[in-house]
């Protein structure tokens, strides 16, 4: 922690978490962390896209009572905000009552009309936001892992143990990995499944910074799964604390009888119980996609909503417009070429964030 981290604060102090000592045991030690408040993540962000950590903080003596995690945004062409955080399914801010929220909230707000930002981003903060309409909301799902594997396997719905012991048959092998070989299996994956739904990949360097500020420092793995030496699946999962995050998974449809995405989460899930974590975080969901949410469902999970908050700093009001890509770039991406959409990929994601 920073010298002027040791003093008591009762006002809104903007720190970098990059610049913090620990900041990590220190924020480990505060009840609602998550993955995403890690200097890890923050490190990440910044690297890949350039993204500047504004971190609204109120300390007590040698701990952290409130935190509202945001990074701004310049772009020119979505224009400059800020989000807390990007690319993060959910980000809830740690604060012990709506009444100190208020506090770094308004030091935000201030902050934020200083440096000309169109709005502020809340990915999380429900409880904060009473009587407020979300611009966006998600189905999140968390697993419960303290029960062990086997209790959990028998809590599977039919199917999806079915699906797995039929994975098991097809002599599909499964690892487990921090090396960058895992990464760049995973990153080719990746690019057929994002084509497949009509998004472009994420750039290289953002692969490359995941490898090197958390798979390689130990907050991560990635489990692959291979038939006949090729890898057809895998799914990148990020660690903290007694938490596992399901972050980012890709399969090859061409193999997609053989079931081995299942097969890979159920590694995972087993993996996680053997190391003592006490939940997984499935993600986001969007409740219009009904067959993820039915496959989340059958691990046994328990739903909840993330809703997603937009407030409009010239107006200074909460707004539910949404920036979401339009439906027609979906369909004008899925039939573009992996090359061109790994160019795209270079040029846009430091604007969507």
């Amino acid at each position: 922690m920073s010298k002027k981290s040791k003093n008591i604060m009762h006002e809104p102090a903007l720190i970098s978490p990059l610049e913090e000592e620990n900041w990590n045991n220190l924020l480990i030690s505060t009840p609602g962390y998550s993955f995403f408040h890690t200097s890890n993540w923050a490190d990440v962000l910044q690297k890949s896209y350039g993204y500047r950590p504004i971190y609204f903080t109120i300390f007590g003596e040698d701990h952290l009572l409130n935190l509202l995690p945001i990074m701004e945004v310049k772009s020119f062409l979505t224009g400059r905000r800020g989000v807390s955080l990007p690319f993060s399914d959910y980000c809830e801010p740690i604060v012990a009552d709506k009444a100190q929220f208020q506090e770094v909230f308004a030091a935000a707000v201030a902050f934020g009309k200083k440096q000309k930002w169109r709005y502020l981003e809340f990915r999380g903060g429900e409880p904060f936001f009473q009587g407020v309409h979300p611009y966006a909301w998600y189905y999140g799902h968390t697993l419960d892992l303290a029960e062990g594997p086997q209790k959990l396997f028998a809590g599977l719905r039919y199917n999806m143990r079915y699906d797995i012991k039929k994975a098991e048959k097809e002599k599909i092998d499964v690892a487990i990995s921090a090396s960058p070989a895992a990464v760049k299996a995973f990153c080719r994956l990746n690019a057929i499944t994002r084509r497949d739904h009509g998004l472009p990949s994420q750039p290289h360097r953002f692969f490359q910074c995941m490898y090197d500020n958390i798979i390689s420092q130990g907050r991560g793995f990635i489990v692959m799964a291979s038939w006949r030496g090729t890898v057809i699946a895998a799914n990148v999962y990020f660690t903290f604390g007694d938490q596992v995050i399901h972050k980012y998974g890709a399969s090859d449809r061409a193999y997609q009888s053989l079931q081995a995405t299942k097969l890979v989460m159920w590694e995972a899930i087993k993996w996680s119980c053997e190391k003592r974590f006490q939940s997984l975080s499935f993600g986001r969901t969007e409740p219009e996609n009904e067959g993820l949410m039915q496959f989340k469902a059958g691990w046994g999970v328990k739903p909840y909503k993330i809703y997603y908050y937009r407030y409009d700093l010239q107006k200074n009001i909460f707004t539910s417009d949404s920036s979401d890509i339009n439906p027609l770039f979906n369909k004008i991406f899925s039939k573009l070429p992996i090359p061109v959409l790994n160019i795209l990929g270079r040029i846009l994601y430091r604007h969507l964030g």
